[in-house]
């Protein structure tokens, strides 16, 4: 082999040497995805203005279940829905009805997802990479058709952190969930799973839910728990944000 070309290879293998350290770098510490699920008018009225203040990001998943048509007092209007986008938070997809995936037949499914991907192009919002199945209940025909439509991440329940490495991220878990009778020890013991290159993914409905009581989230408690994120450091993102990350860890 020439000098020339033992020079060119030494420089590839260095390169490919240098990109795989790069790439498998930890996930870092105190990495925090928010979520707000159901389309409640809180969420353009008092989450957002609170996490713009605080510089942090968020996916908010869309329905028109419930009585999003007819009750524009406690669900949002698509104007306020696209105000979201605009001021970079993330809209998901939570299906049209809000059924329960495995309870629908494939065409069913697949009919809901693609409405809210419609609603989201008719006023110019990116057609959503982030998914939440409606009550958390997970199907593999549903994992099967939002891998087809390129979906790269949906929520599903449970309590603990989010492991790009393990974790299939079609059916990633939530660390933690607000409900009426959540503490702030239970979020800040959440925050604390976000360490050793897993992530933490917290869940809210409204703030308050007036219509879903049993999912609701005082304000005041919220602020607590925003609070302690700004003052713990951790960095607050959108859970399309996790692409980075997870391209990382499969690298």
């Amino acid at each position: 082999m020439k000098p020339v070309h033992i020079a060119i290879a030494v420089l590839l293998l260095t390169a490919t040497f240098a990109w795989r350290s790069i790439a498998v770098e930890p996930v870092a510490d105190r990495l925090v995805v928010l979520t707000f699920d159901d389309s409640v008018a809180s969420h353009a009225t008092f989450v957002a203005p609170l996490l713009k203040k605080h510089g942090f990001g968020a996916t908010f998943f869309i329905t028109e279940g419930f009585e999003f048509l007819v009750d524009k007092e406690h669900y949002m209007t698509w104007e306020q829905i696209k105000a979201l986008d605009a001021d970079g938070f993330e809209i998901g997809n939570h299906t049209r009805k809000h059924a329960g995936v495995a309870k629908q037949k494939p065409e069913q499914l697949a009919a809901d997802v693609e409405y809210i991907e419609q609603q989201c192009a008719k006023y110019g919002i990116p057609k959503p990479v982030s998914f939440c199945y409606p009550g958390y209940q997970t199907s593999e025909t549903a994992v099967k058709l939002l891998r087809e439509r390129g979906y790269q991440f949906a929520r599903a329940g449970g309590a603990q952190a989010f492991d790009s490495a393990k974790d299939d991220p079609l059916t990633l878990p939530q660390a933690f969930d607000g409900k009426p009778d959540s503490t702030l020890e239970q979020f800040k013991a959440a925050v604390a799973q976000a360490k050793d290159g897993k992530v933490a993914v917290m869940t809210f409905h409204g703030v308050p839910d007036i219509k879903h009581p049993w999912v609701n989230t005082d304000p005041a408690k919220f602020e607590a728990y925003m609070q302690h994120l700004k003052e713990s450091g951790c960095k607050v993102i959108a859970m399309r944000d996790l692409a980075k990350v997870a391209q990382l860890r499969r690298n």
